[in-house]
């Protein structure tokens, strides 16, 4: 094992001190792979590698003692097969594991005697009794000390589940931390005691801090806080500490030129281009903080800071948050359809109900539920016994009926007489109902022009719902010779590289079973013609998935030049308030080497289409339209056809 000379001037995610202060370890990534554990001497200025790079390894903590690291590595691997795809994931991957740090020391783990002394003399010098009490509660300074060579060989790992970990924390002979994973969702803390080679659960915690004299424990949860005497078993938090009464004088005006003073502080340390875009940005700290003196809100200091993280000219530089006022917002009840009112009653007629699918709380359109009795063409007479003729606006009868029961009374006429009553369950965003039927329109439109052929996909972002959308009508479509996808006003995200993973697929065989279909293998693979259409709020992750798509050369796009915004971030750091600033830290360039690709400027369609906006409102899309003419042009000049099994093998001869 070599040590290597460095200053202690890097990327430090993760650290620990060691109990005399001689040594830090620390979590470093390796060329953004995977991260490793390291340990730096305070004496020798070196740095010992503790960890490789083949698995990402993080949480070091050194015992208490200081003869052992602690660290969490993900090591285990246990695949986890999908089910809209022949394809795989690893989760829960991670384990508690330890390393010795001299060679003599003995493993937490090493094998116990099984040899039981009985009775026996006192060893000279040995003490026992209240006398060896007293003894051992005297204070022994700790010396840590490193042999480097086969360091990474000493390594062992607890007995534990593979899952989640994190806040390792060493307490004499017990190691405490917090689990989650696959089977428990929500944070729990645990201690292993070593001498009894033990797991033990404390309780549902979600997260923890022990004094410095290791007797107490601070614990947080959905109740509140408790202190607790250092658990050794499983514990019952009753005994809550009470926080209604804790009151903090603060000058606002001084958090408020610090938060300034960080954010300015923020950007000059990590925006990706140290050459700050080419501004000054000592000036502009000068510039800008000649209004600090008339801020008077959170507000005004947001605005403040905003316009001058703006001088940057760059995307995903955003402030917010922090200790501002917040009105109370009352839920409105809305019942996922269309109203018109009558000009000469006043009553309200139903025009359109919108479709859903009311098996999901989030599409649940409220007129179509079962037992619920309306219809298009009905009126509302009534709200809750409330004519809706007396009323200004029908909506003042649905505030804060949101998720409640409301009985509506309708008629095919407007008048009272033969009306009949039904009870309905409001919701409180139309929002997904009307992003629903637009998605289920496009594809039926699609459907209809091709003849069944070509498939559709929107996906709204680049995250977790946007990966919901896409499984959920790419999977069913793959079947179809071409494909539409259309990230228009999509959001942004990370997972453009799993999306265009999947639309790049390309068949290398034909898979048949007797009496079954003809299946292209890989599976998920579309072999016909595929068009993009973007829009100038296809954003971030929404600019980078039209990138890649034009550089796979998977088709041509059509619509209007995206976002242009691309360099990324990467979360927040505290504000004082409890504010954030996002700081842009990551860019692009091209494989060329030449230039900064995307940010300011987006991705061109190679069909330029700006939808009229009056005829988008009446229904006509021209940009999906012209999506649609192109896939089907590329049909005609190319059709897509399975060529029939060949004769099949005679082994007779």
């Amino acid at each position: 094992m070599t040590l290597v000379a460095q200053a202690p001037a890097w990327e430090i995610t993760e650290y620990s001190w060691s109990p005399d202060s001689k040594w830090i370890a620390f979590a470093r990534p390796e060329e953004k792979t995977m991260t490793t554990i390291q340990l730096y001497g305070l004496d020798s200025r070196t740095t010992l590698e503790i960890t490789d790079g083949w698995y990402s390894s993080g949480e070091p903590v050194f015992s208490a003692d200081g003869k052992y690291l602690f660290f969490v590595s993900e090591r285990t691997f246990t695949p986890i097969y999908g089910r809209t795809e022949w394809n795989h994931i690893y989760t829960d991957m991670a384990c508690i594991y330890f390393i010795t740090l001299t060679r003599d020391t003995p493993s937490l783990l090493a094998p116990k005697s099984d040899e039981v002394r009985i009775g026996g003399d006192k060893k000279d010098g040995e003490k026992t009794g209240p006398e060896k009490k007293d003894a051992d509660k005297k204070t022994v300074p700790v010396t840590v000390k490193v042999d480097p060579e086969g360091i990474q060989s000493r390594i062992a790992v607890l007995p534990i589940p593979s899952a989640n970990y994190r806040d390792l924390r060493s307490v004499n002979d017990k190691l405490y931390y917090l689990r989650t994973g696959r089977r428990e969702e929500k944070p729990r803390l645990y201690l292993f005691a070593f001498d009894k080679r033990k797991e033990t659960e404390v309780g549902e915690v979600n997260g923890f801090e022990i004094s410095a004299d290791g007797k107490k424990m601070l614990v947080g949860a959905e109740a509140g806080y408790a202190i607790i005497d250092l658990p050794v078993a499983k514990a019952e938090l009753k005994e809550w500490l009470s926080l209604g009464d804790m009151r903090i004088q603060l000058d606002r005006r001084a958090e408020w030129n610090q938060i300034f003073s960080e954010c300015w502080r923020q950007m000059r340390d990590f925006l990706f281009d140290p050459h700050m875009h080419g501004v000054d940005w000592p000036a502009i700290r000068t510039k800008y903080s000649a209004l600090l003196p008339f801020v008077n809100t959170r507000a005004d200091l947001t605005y403040v800071i905003g316009e001058m993280i703006g001088e940057l000219n760059i995307g995903h530089a955003y402030v917010g948050g922090g200790d501002t006022q917040k009105p109370e917002r009352i839920p409105l009840g809305l019942l996922g359809a269309q109203l018109e009112r009558d000009p000469h009653t006043g009553y309200y007629r139903i025009a359109k109900i919108l479709k859903g699918q009311n098996w999901e709380k989030a599409v649940r359109s409220p007129l179509t539920e079962i037992g619920v009795d309306a219809h298009v063409g009905e009126y509302i007479i009534a709200v809750d016994g409330k004519p809706t003729n007396t009323m200004t606006d029908i909506y003042q009868a649905l505030v804060n009926t949101a998720g409640r029961q409301v009985t509506l009374t309708l008629n095919g006429t407007p008048a009272e007489a033969g009306s009949h009553t039904t009870v309905v369950v409001p919701v409180a965003d139309e929002h997904p109902l009307y992003y629903y039927n637009w998605v289920q329109d496009n594809i039926a439109k699609v459907d209809k022009a091709t003849e069944g052929k070509v498939g559709y996909v929107h996906i709204p972002d680049m995250g977790a719902p946007g990966l919901i959308e896409f499984a959920k009508y790419f999977y069913p479509q793959f079947a179809k010779v071409g494909l539409i996808v259309d990230v228009r006003g999509n959001g942004g995200g990370n997972v453009s590289p799993q999306i265009i993973e999947r639309l790049r697929r390309e068949a290398v065989m034909i898979d048949i079973a007797r009496n079954g279909t003809k299946n292209i293998d890989p599976g998920g693979t579309v072999m016909g013609p595929k068009v993009l259409i973007i829009d100038e709020f296809s954003a971030s992750d929404g600019d980078i998935v039209a990138y890649r798509f034009k550089k796979s050369r998977l088709g041509p796009i059509v619509g209007k030049r995206t976002w242009g915004g691309v360099v990324g971030i990467r979360g927040t750091l505290p504000l004082l308030d409890g504010g954030f600033l996002n700081r842009p830290e990551f860019s692009r360039y091209d494989l060329e080497g030449k230039e900064w690709i995307m940010e300011g400027h987006g991705v061109d369609p190679d069909i330029v289409v700006d939808n009229d906006p009056a005829k988008e409102y009446s229904g006509v899309d021209e940009q999906l339209d012209k999506a649609i003419d192109l896939v089907k042009e590329e049909l005609r000049k190319n059709p897509v056809t399975l060529p029939s099994p060949p004769p099949y093998p005679d082994k007779s001869k």
